[in-house]
């Protein structure tokens, strides 16, 4: 049994737990994450499977420490990375203390029916977050809650636009609400569970995803091999994995000009994260089908 933590400060009891944040890829997961955390943390783009990993983000106060865990989306595995994606999976509904399952306005069923099953025999506290209100209006709202209602007659069933941040607010009162009485799990100050070379990591991946069309973003992979802090400069230096020759020329372009571009881009996104000037290196380098070799799936972390 866990021992109740007091806030030697408020004299209350303090509030900690796991929010595990799962739905079909591009649905807006890792945007959720970043609003309710008020930062970005997790990278977002209109490309689906943009999450790989699955990553927890803290949002701590006096009272209560939110861990969220936004996880990739869930697919059918087409090769070894994408199988490696959802082992990531199985663990999201034993480690959760609350589950928010995530559609957007206009998405009813057919999707994810093993999930949706489960979801709905749980003993634990579930949210049907229905995203992207904004871009759709009340009856489309009305027929996607109608829709849920059978599927998930428990849920507790909210909407919000996660890009806008409407009633992100409300929601994190729901949330933490349902929080047992438990210790921080991890200290006060921290952000998440990720190393600073991953962060730089998946920065540089973002950019790519924004930048680069068809098959070259998921062919993609990045590796930071130094990381080197010092009082007024971050030294970093990173390497863009391909699985082709062809693939490599058109992540540098003519001249240097494109992978010029994504250094650019992501530098200025990691001097605001670290809030310190960046010096980044950028290399590409080709390993050929690194997708679906184990050895090189297990040392880029999946």
């Amino acid at each position: 049994m866990a021992i109740a933590y007091r806030n030697p400060y408020l004299c209350q009891m303090h509030k900690a737990g796991y929010i595990n944040i799962i739905g079909s890829p591009n649905v807006g997961k890792s945007t959720l994450t970043n609003a309710i955390l008020g930062q970005k943390l997790a990278i977002t783009t209109a490309k689906a499977q943009t999450t790989r990993h699955r990553i927890l983000g803290m949002l701590n106060t006096d009272e209560y420490q939110m861990i969220l865990s936004d996880t990739p989306g869930i697919i059918e595995p087409a090769y070894k990375l994408q199988e490696s994606m959802m082992e990531a999976m199985q663990s999201v509904f034993s480690d959760a203390d609350v589950l928010i399952y995530m559609v957007e306005i206009g998405e009813k069923s057919g999707k994810n029916e093993t999930i949706v099953k489960r979801l709905a025999k749980t003993s634990k506290p579930v949210f049907l977050v229905i995203n992207k209100i904004d871009i759709g209006n009340q009856a489309m709202l009305d027929e996607t809650i109608d829709a849920w209602k059978s599927q998930l007659p428990n849920a507790v069933v909210r909407s919000v636009s996660a890009l806008e941040k409407f009633q992100i607010d409300g929601l994190i009162e729901e949330i933490v609400a349902l929080l047992p009485e438990h210790p921080p799990y991890f200290p006060k100050d921290q952000l998440t569970d990720r190393s600073e070379r991953f962060v730089v990591n998946e920065v540089i991946r973002e950019k790519i995803l924004v930048l680069y069309d068809k098959e070259i973003p998921y062919s993609v992979e990045v590796e930071t091999e130094s990381f080197k802090p010092s009082e007024n400069i971050i030294r970093i230096r990173s390497i863009i994995y391909v699985e082709r020759n062809s693939q490599k020329g058109i992540i540098i372009g003519h001249k240097g000009s494109s992978l010029k571009k994504v250094g650019t881009m992501a530098r200025k996104e990691l001097e605001q994260f670290f809030n310190q000037k960046i010096h980044l290196e950028l290399f590409v380098k080709v390993h050929k089908d690194w997708r679906s070799k184990p050895n090189m799936l297990k040392r880029f972390g999946y």
